[in-house]
């Protein structure tokens, strides 16, 4: 079974969870922006969790498979059609074999995911599949995906399918995935302290021009340092909010580097990634100030979600 790209859109690559244990090598996690999303569209066609799909960047691209599949839908809202028919996220969907996929703007949020059954087969590079586009790891040759590509899925996949049919069971994504505009991110407190009297979650921010998934640059007040003495480059992470010399915090993607110089104010927490991922230019932002316990909290919260939406697809996927 494979994929075929008929066209590419804005930037599609191969993702999974991510290439963890390589970071004192200077190798960046990776993975999927928005983890919670691909997830759940693996509960969704029966995968297990960690599997291979696609992540589509603001303008999607025309897929066609080659065998009977079945695939979701899930992150930001976006335009998608099969055989003439718009299609809902959130869902399993059985596809023919030959259907094409077509997959337009992203209507809210920033990045879809598409999960398809066996996941997406691309040699694995430092244990993971995922695609790293600032190191040139994985996926499809560490790059976008290009019309032409041909992605290997699982392949012995025997699924009787003769026509496009939509599972009527879904997953609501709340209140992991709010794309709600303004979105608001949980922080802790960063080793670097601000002047007196700043403090991130004073201000709303906007999303600047200067957003990938190395970095999201933000646009509000100037702030300040309270040390701005050269330093030695310390350990950075997804998540990680650094402060350059202008002013205008940066808050690290899953593509950052491993080791930065900036001043880190703070740091999302993990709960939040997924909220995080699905910024785009223009989107306003507002932080609330949380401490550890409350960090905690929130992802096993989070973990205890998933296991229940996962307990409740095996169920209904066994009946």
């Amino acid at each position: 079974m494979s994929i075929e790209i008929l066209s590419a859109g804005f930037s599609t690559t191969v993702q999974d969870p991510g290439r963890r244990g390589f970071a004192a090598l200077g190798v960046s996690l990776a993975g999927a922006a928005d983890a919670y999303s691909l997830r759940i569209g693996n509960l969704l066609v029966g995968n297990d969790e960690t599997a291979a799909g696609l992540e589509i960047s603001l303008l999607g691209p025309t897929l066609r498979f080659v065998g009977a599949t079945r695939i979701a839908i899930t992150g930001a809202s976006i335009d998608a059609q099969c055989e003439g028919q718009a299609l809902a996220g959130w869902r399993a969907i059985d596809l023919p074999a030959g259907a094409e996929l077509r997959l337009g703007n992203c209507v809210r949020g920033a990045r879809s995911y598409v999960s398809v059954l066996g996941g997406v087969q691309t040699p694995l590079v430092l244990g993971s599949r995922a695609t790293d586009l600032r190191g040139g790891l994985g996926g499809m040759e560490g790059r976008a995906l290009r019309r032409g590509d041909q992605l290997p899925t699982a392949p012995r996949i025997n699924l009787a399918v003769t026509r496009l049919h939509v599972h009527p069971r879904w997953v609501n994504p709340l209140p992991d995935l709010d794309l709600a505009n303004p979105t608001r991110l949980r922080v802790l407190p960063g080793s670097d302290e601000l002047v007196r009297g700043q403090s991130l979650a004073d201000h709303a921010w906007t999303v600047d021009p200067r957003n990938n998934r190395q970095g999201v640059g933000l646009n509000g007040p100037h702030l300040a340092a309270a040390d701005t003495n050269d330093r030695v480059s310390e350990p950075v992470m997804p998540g990680t909010i650094q402060l350059p010399p202008d002013g205008r915090p940066i808050i690290l993607g899953v593509d950052a580097q491993t080791v930065g110089g900036y001043p880190r104010i703070a740091h999302v927490i993990r709960a939040d990634w997924p909220r995080l991922a699905q910024l785009r230019a223009g989107d306003v932002l507002a932080f609330l100030a949380v401490d550890y316990s409350q960090a905690d909290a929130a992802w096993r919260a989070q973990r205890a979600r998933i296991e229940r939406i996962s307990l409740a697809l095996t169920v209904a996927i066994g009946n």
